[in-house]
């Protein structure tokens, strides 16, 4: 499905995020702490550069269309996975492979949510005005 014209920046950064999310769930089970060290800095600078600029778009922006107690759940689910990615950083800052394996899962489950869910919901509000 075409994404529509207000969605196509942040779904493509969805791409990125979705090989950042494998390239940490493959560090934290290579049990090399090079490895895990390497790709937890990847995880922190792709957060600040990229993740955080994106999540504050959809909060600011996006998630205040979304107004019916329908859509209230899709509104605190992102939320919620805004929050708990951003709760991983501080682990993320020492390396810690279990928190890099969370990040990259979260991470990845919540691209496919918003994918799948939260950004259809979105077309719906933005096609009907």
């Amino acid at each position: 499905m075409k994404r529509s014209a207000a969605l196509q920046p942040l779904s493509r950064e969805h791409h990125t995020a979705l090989a950042l999310a494998k390239a940490c769930e493959r560090a934290a089970q290579s049990g090399t702490a090079e490895q895990v060290g390497s790709v937890c800095q990847r995880a922190i600078q792709a957060y600040a550069n990229e993740l955080e600029p994106h999540f504050q778009i959809e909060e600011q922006s996006l998630l205040p269309l979304l107004k019916g107690a329908v859509t209230q759940l899709l509104v605190q689910r992102t939320l919620a996975d805004h929050l708990q990615l951003r709760a991983l950083l501080k682990d993320l800052q020492q390396n810690d492979a279990d928190a890099l394996a969370s990040f990259g899962k979260c991470l990845s489950a919540h691209v496919r949510f918003e994918e799948r869910e939260l950004f259809p919901a979105l077309e719906r509000v933005l096609t009907n005005g």
